[in-house]
């Protein structure tokens, strides 16, 4: 049987590759993988300082704006000629943007790509509110030339799908965002119990994320004693919100049960993870998917509890575990229910487990290939 033959990509981001946030994750976990499958990738990126990956194109400065909630960068403008000559240089059959795009860099990459190039589209993101629904109705509306380009567009999840369809009329077929099952799930180095329950959050610490919400019931638990368990709270990350989360438990003298250990690198995520008995992660909105659900169920040793916006419960398999974090007396309640029952703990860990393999980039993987093959159809019928 004659194999397909193997195609060059190019696989676009408008942001720098440097953070390890969800989109360079994306675009990272799906480039190495056709890469092992034998496909030649090309990074087409903002302004990026890493070179880990063969071929790393940094096409233009960028500069740091606060959309959606975060702290992104954005794409100072490319030279037409400068982004032809990289393409006719790399003769490339299939562009992959990351989308919502920049018409500065990926919209001029779309625009200058050949008529026998397939350009497949992956659509990222919810709104947080209405500064970010106005945003992207104008990009959207900057865009329309470039947006009927696509071949084919993807989004992570049903709810982003029908923010793509609703501001930036785009069609698009639901192929979830991969993650490594076994780098997490086979983590060897989890901390050795010392006789507490474990919670742990793992994020970015901004308003949306929830973790002044988690604070918030943390210290009603401990107030009205909602649990007789020993309870020790790990809150990770970095962001705005750090000084005014330890303001908060120094108020609350919650100095003996919280510790915020600050930024985790990438190596460090799968053992704080499976050490959770209850990993929480409070987003109040703007997730249009929910990777770091997926990283702590495949980790965890308990239970993974989301907060009850589109694109977590988009993730969740138990509705059960979704919480609503602005409400402090049940988001309490559920976390005392959870650390109070060891068994149903225990029992979501194995469920979690298992649902979650259908997220591995190894399953995930061949049906972004398919679609990059239909694609490729459309610009050379047989």
């Amino acid at each position: 049987m004659k194999s397909k033959p193997k195609l060059k990509i190019g696989l676009v981001l408008d942001e720098s590759l440097d953070p390890p946030d969800g989109v360079q994750q994306y675009v990272l976990r799906v480039g190495e993988w056709l890469s092992a499958q034998g496909h030649s990738v090309y990074y087409l990126v903002g302004e990026t300082k890493r070179r880990d990956q063969q071929y790393i194109y940094s096409l233009t400065r960028n500069i740091k704006v606060a959309y959606n909630g975060n702290r992104l960068s954005i794409p100072l403008p490319v030279l037409t000629s400068k982004i032809q000559q990289l393409l006719n240089e790399l003769q490339l059959d299939i562009i992959h943007v990351q989308a919502p795009y920049s018409p500065f860099l990926a919209g001029k990459i779309i625009r200058c790509a050949s008529v026998t190039t397939a350009v497949v589209g992956t659509f990222h993101i919810l709104p947080y509110n209405r500064l970010a629904i106005a945003g992207s109705k104008l990009l959207a509306a900057i865009n329309h030339r470039t947006a009927r380009r696509f071949d084919a567009m993807m989004a992570v999840s049903e709810p982003a799908a029908e923010f793509a369809r609703q501001v930036f009329g785009l069609t698009s077929t639901v192929v979830p965002n991969p993650f490594d099952f076994q780098k997490f799930h086979n983590d060897k180095k989890a901390r050795v119990p010392t006789g507490t329950t474990d919670i742990v959050f793992l994020g970015r610490l901004v308003e949306r994320k929830g973790g002044l919400l988690l604070l918030k019931a943390i210290n009603a638990i401990v107030q009205k004693h909602l649990t007789e368990v020993p309870v020790r709270v790990t809150i990770a990350g970095k962001g705005p919100d750090y000084d005014k989360m330890q303001a908060f438990i120094g108020r609350n003298n919650l100095g003996a049960v919280v510790t915020m250990p600050g930024f985790i690198a990438e190596e460090d995520k799968p053992t704080l993870l499976a050490s959770a008995d209850v990993a929480v992660f409070p987003s109040i909105s703007g997730e249009s998917f929910g990777i770091s659900l997926l990283e702590a169920m495949a980790a965890a040793r308990g239970v993974v509890l989301a907060g009850n916006n589109p694109g977590y419960a988009a993730v969740m398999e138990n509705k059960e575990q979704l919480i609503q974090p602005q409400d402090v007396t049940q988001f309490s309640q559920t976390v005392a229910e959870w650390l109070n029952n060891p068994a149903a703990r225990a029992q979501a860990a194995a469920r979690q487990k298992e649902y979650v393999q259908q997220f591995d980039i190894a399953e995930v993987g061949p049906q972004i290939l398919a679609i990059y093959n239909k694609a490729l159809q459309t610009r050379h019928p047989s």
